[in-house]
């Protein structure tokens, strides 16, 4: 199947636009799958400037792109108008070095603040001294997780010195670690590093039932998603909740991210998980509905059936 001489002719417009340019589920702000988000990932520790499109929004594109490409899936990854590939190859190519040859010099970044004390750099040059060929690598995954290594200079990092310490990060770790401190806490396991990152989205904060009821009654402007199956929501269901698909996640992309959001399954488990996504997507005001529907049938509304 082939795609049509004007379809063909977008797809050159888009892909010659910019110099990176990546087919994705979602945006570079909120990937909509495992696979583009790690593409995400690799670009941000590299540039700044690439453009994504998001094939979930045009089906022409969708389906186009894997016939123009020759590439049957989702994310493919474009630079100077040549296909470079899709998740693991652009991951081979950025633990290789050639994928930043391919970018290029990569756009200046401030240089982040981070303070070492005077115990936690203590600690840092004890280990440090049994390695001494290898370089401290501080990383601070998608998830904000802070991970130490001792690994060789890749030469695509940057260098930031505090206290006496040099630490080596890539520039998507350096776009999160300004005011970032690092001590030592004393722990019954022995002394562990202990880091305080302001950049670090809060926690996922629990709302009881009796709390939303509270807020429905008093008139202000809330989201409640519900994350389970259709099946589920024809058993039992909270009036006002919409449901978490396609559709309400694009209509969550609109809203402003001090927006009240309630994330709302069976019994809180699987939409923890749904309230951490969205709150790592930039949105401040995030709760999981501690208990879930089944709370709400047990406490408020028992009309709602319970399985």
């Amino acid at each position: 199947m082939s795609i049509s001489d004007d379809l063909k002719l977008r797809l050159d417009n888009i892909i010659n636009s910019e110099k990176i340019v990546l087919f994705m589920k979602g945006d570079r702000d909120g990937p909509q799958c495992g696979f583009s988000a790690r593409v995400v990932g690799v670009l941000e520790g590299l540039t700044d400037n690439y453009k994504t499109i998001d094939v979930l929004s045009d089906p022409d594109v969708r389906n186009g792109i894997k016939e123009y490409s020759e590439w049957p899936t989702i994310p493919q990854l474009y630079i100077e108008g040549d296909f470079i590939g899709g998740c693991d190859v652009v991951e081979q190519l950025f633990k290789t070095g050639e994928l930043a040859k391919l970018i290029g010099d990569m756009e200046p970044l401030p240089l982040p603040s981070i303070v070492i004390t005077d115990s936690a750099a203590e600690s840092i040059r004890e280990v440090c001294s049994q390695h001494p060929d290898l370089n401290v690598h501080l990383n601070v995954t998608d998830d904000w997780v802070h991970e130490f290594n001792l690994a060789p200079n890749s030469g695509q990092v940057i260098a930031i010195e505090n206290n006496g310490i040099e630490l080596l990060l890539n520039r998507s770790t350096a776009k999160k670690t300004d005011g970032l401190r690092i001590d030592m806490e004393l722990t019954p396991e022995g002394s562990v590093f202990s880091i305080t990152n302001p950049n670090a989205p809060s926690m996922v904060s629990q709302m009881s039932v009796l709390e939303l009821k509270k807020l429905q009654e008093s008139g202000d402007t809330f989201y409640l998603f519900d994350v389970r199956e259709e099946s589920e929501r024809d058993i039992a269901v909270i009036a006002g909740s919409l449901i978490l698909n396609e559709e309400s996640i694009k209509f969550i992309d609109t809203l402003d991210r001090n927006s009240i959001m309630i994330f709302q399954c069976h019994t809180g488990v699987r939409s923890q998980s749904a309230a951490e996504y969205f709150r790592d997507q930039g949105f401040t005001r995030v709760y999981n509905l501690s208990g879930g529907i089944d709370a709400w049938s047990a406490e408020i509304d028992a009309e709602v059936a319970r399985y």
